[in-house]
């Protein structure tokens, strides 16, 4: 059964109208939200027909068979047409003066929605969140593939409806909605950096030669000495430690440098001062040191410097207990 001239049905509201968007009309509040202005005679069968509030509708694009959903905000347009939102006429492909067909629908309320923003400048602003519940304030419902506009600093943010539960279409008015976050379509991962790739026979030795060089070198006798008559060490000469680690580090040397004194006609002399089966230290020194006093007889006459005295102990007076 139809209304003459109206072509509506007795037990629902359907019907065609041509739709414009809301800058045709000055009416650019339309753009933050997803409601639709229709004209007073859908409000008349809306009424006779007990539609449950709030009153939501199915849009049917039929060239391009795209579907979306919408609310009413008012019902003030002239007859035969409904002012649409922008993006909501770009959602379904629709132009200026376009025929679109309205019906009323039934949504349950959306307990989950996934969203996925078209750049990732929406995520660099200071709260995205709160922005997007003041935004989602204007909405009545939700749908599975629509792009929602965001307005925020005068920059518009296009935002994916990806996946809602518990249905392809939802209602998100008076409800607890649990949301979720896609990656942005421009987004891309960091790439992670490629170590350079390094033959396997020298990784292991360069390996174990940090190693060695991470390693302390073990060093004896590092400690302090004291005496027991409480005067403080005799300094080391300087070298003397040196030529010490060098005849402990080469040993072999002394030997052979005792060896070809021992063969040589000009050490026969300190040969036959060293006993056998000893190594005596610096001899070839203590060699060099008799030849230079033996060219040069000033610097043999110097006199001997003069020895500290040693420590003798019980050097104290003694007294007896006799009288």
């Amino acid at each position: 059964m139809f209304y003459a001239g109206y072509g509506y049905h007795a037990s629902n509201f359907e019907q065609t109208y041509r739709c414009y968007p809301a800058s045709f009309f000055d009416k650019p509040h339309l753009e933050g939200g997803d409601k639709v202005i229709m004209p007073p005679s859908a409000l008349d069968r809306l009424a006779s027909l007990h539609i449950e509030y709030p009153m939501l509708f199915e849009l049917h694009n039929g060239v391009t068979d795209r579907i979306s959903h919408c609310g009413v905000l008012e019902f003030v347009a002239e007859e035969g047409m409904i002012i649409m939102p922008y993006w909501m006429m770009q959602n379904m492909l629709l132009q200026e003066g376009d025929i679109v067909r309205v019906k009323n629908a039934t949504l349950p309320k959306g307990t989950y929605v996934k969203l996925q923003p078209h750049t990732t400048d929406f995520l660099d602003i200071s709260n995205p969140k709160a922005i997007l519940e003041k935004t989602l304030r204007n909405f009545s419902c939700l749908t599975t593939g629509d792009s929602i506009m965001v307005a925020y600093n005068n920059k518009q943010y296009y935002i994916d409806i990806v996946e809602a539960k518990p249905a392809s279409a939802v209602s998100i008015i008076e409800t607890d909605c649990e949301v979720d976050f896609a990656p942005p379509l421009d987004y891309k991962e960091p790439e992670k950096p490629q170590r350079p790739i390094v033959p396997a026979g020298k990784a292991p030795a360069e390996d174990q030669e940090a190693i060695v060089e991470d390693e302390p070198k073990f060093k004896p006798f590092t400690g302090s000495g004291k005496r027991l008559d409480g005067k403080g060490p005799k300094q080391p000469a300087p070298g003397a430690s040196s030529a010490a680690a060098a005849a402990r580090s080469a040993p072999s040397d002394s030997n052979k440098r005792a060896n070809q004194q021992t063969a040589s006609p000009s050490g026969a002399s300190t040969s036959t001062r060293q006993k056998t089966g000893k190594l005596v230290f610096g001899s070839s020194a203590s060699s060099k040191k008799e030849a230079e006093a033996q060219k040069d007889p000033a610097k043999g006459s110097e006199p001997p410097k003069k020895e500290e005295p040693k420590f003798n102990a019980f050097t104290g007076k003694s007294y007896s207990l006799k009288r």
